[in-house]
């Protein structure tokens, strides 16, 4: 888990970022994660597992191989995911934050999952 510690850290501290998780595709639940106080990181985790699921069923159904990343944008923010195998990396970022940057630097971490 260490491994995971330092990536959710590289993440946290990059500005408008307001958490990092590591979920289960899966179910949904929290196998790590570092977020501020006031995020309800396992209500954000369950959200996030579902809407990435669901996008990579959809894309293997229509043919359009592996996800690599999916982006929730909202009114208040961003989620962020990038997975493989069973998990996924979801970053919760807010309006200021370089989704460009976190884009790649999620895409190069999710390759580092198991």
């Amino acid at each position: 888990m260490p491994a995971f510690v330092e990536m959710l850290d590289s993440f946290t501290r990059q500005r408008g970022v307001q958490g990092g998780l590591v979920v289960s595709e899966r179910d949904g639940i929290v196998v790590d994660t570092q977020v501020q106080l006031g995020v309800r990181a396992s209500v954000v985790a369950a959200l996030a597992a579902s809407i990435y699921r669901k996008a990579r069923l959809s894309a293997e159904a229509a043919g359009l191989g592996p996800v690599a990343y999916v982006e929730l944008a909202a009114a208040e923010g961003r989620l962020c995911m990038a997975g493989r195998g069973d998990l996924v990396v979801v970053l919760i970022t807010d309006g200021r934050s370089s989704v460009g940057l976190l884009r790649s630097a999620l895409l190069q971490a999710a390759e580092t999952l198991a």
